[in-house]
């Protein structure tokens, strides 16, 4: 079983960080990520979300790493 956000964790950090109005920080980064709505699905259906979404959602283990990373490229 995979776990999915629903929206996607991603996209909930870029509204909140737009919301916020400068760069989260980890513990909020953090924070949000244990809040957020969350399915637990099959492989299947978690890859199919991710085709039908048009990107890969960073990794709810890794995020702050990801969103870090993510937020380099620009």
């Amino acid at each position: 079983m995979t776990i999915v956000f629903i929206p996607s964790l991603i996209a909930l950090l870029l509204s909140k960080a737009d919301e916020k109005g400068s760069p989260l920080t980890e513990l909020e980064v953090l924070d949000i990520r244990d809040n957020a709505t969350a399915i637990s699905v099959d492989a299947e259906a978690a890859l199919s979300m991710s085709e039908s979404r048009g990107y890969r959602d960073i990794d709810p283990e890794n995020c702050w790493a990801e969103w870090l990373a993510f937020m380099s490229e620009g």
